[in-house]
Parts: C-alpha cells; sequence; structure tokens
C-alpha cells in the first residue's frame, strides 16, 4: 500500500512540473508558484525555466513580427518566416522538456537551466 502511495505522489509531483511546461498556457501556474512562493525547489526551477523561455520566446516573436512590420516585402517574408520557425521551437522544446518528465528526468536545458538555477539561489 506505501509503495502505491509514494508511486502516486511522484505522479502527482510529474505532472505539477508537466504543466508548468505547458507552452504559453503554463506560465500563468508558474507565475503563482513563484509568486505565492509554494511549492518544492524543483517546482520552482521548473516555473523560472518555463518563465524564462517565455519570455525568451516572447521578446523574439515581438521583435521579428515589428521588423516584419516595417521592413520590404522580402524583409517582412523572411522575418516572418524566422517568426514561425521560432514559436515552433518553443513548442517543441517545451514538448521536449516534458518528455523528459515522462521519463523520470528532470527538465533541464544546458545553458538556460543554469542561468535559472542562479537566479534562483540569488533570489533566497
Amino acid at each position: 500500500m506505501e509503495h502505491r502511495n509514494s508511486w502516486r505522489r511522484k505522479q502527482e509531483k510529474q505532472s505539477q512540473l508537466w504543466i508548468y511546461l505547458l507552452p504559453v498556457v503554463g506560465t500563468i501556474p508558474a507565475l503563482w508558484t513563484l509568486y505565492r512562493r509554494t511549492g518544492n525547489a524543483e517546482q520552482q526551477n521548473t516555473s523560472r525555466l518555463s518563465l524564462v523561455l517565455l519570455l525568451l520566446w516572447l521578446t523574439g516573436y515581438i521583435s521579428l513580427f515589428l521588423g516584419a512590420a516595417n521592413g520590404s516585402e522580402v524583409l517582412a517574408f523572411r522575418l516572418l518566416y524566422a517568426n514561425t520557425i521560432l514559436t515552433s521551437g518553443y513548442f517543441v522544446i517545451c514538448l521536449g522538456l516534458m518528455f523528459r518528465l515522462r521519463t523520470g528526468k528532470s527538465p533541464y536545458l544546458p545553458l538556460i537551466s543554469q542561468v535559472v538555477n542562479k537566479i534562483g539561489r540569488k533570489s533566497k
């Protein structure tokens, strides 16, 4: 019986982390977790990772969109094409991190996760 409860707790923890990594939508619970300072260290790091990924994507998306709006037709097409690649990359990265969670690994991106962990240590 105890084995079943520990397995259920592990599944609940994975589900919470999985929700944080949902593209765009998952940032709402991630913000809530960081604002309320609830959750363990892994939940807070995953929340920060989700927010950093969203901010990187949003910055690139807005920059490319504004560049396309102010450029010639050929340049606008290229910038909008780069915008779709950036958006697809954001979604693929989020899905890849969600897949890592399902396989029992922690969500980790080589450079970004290190920066997120440093931010987490400074905020304590």
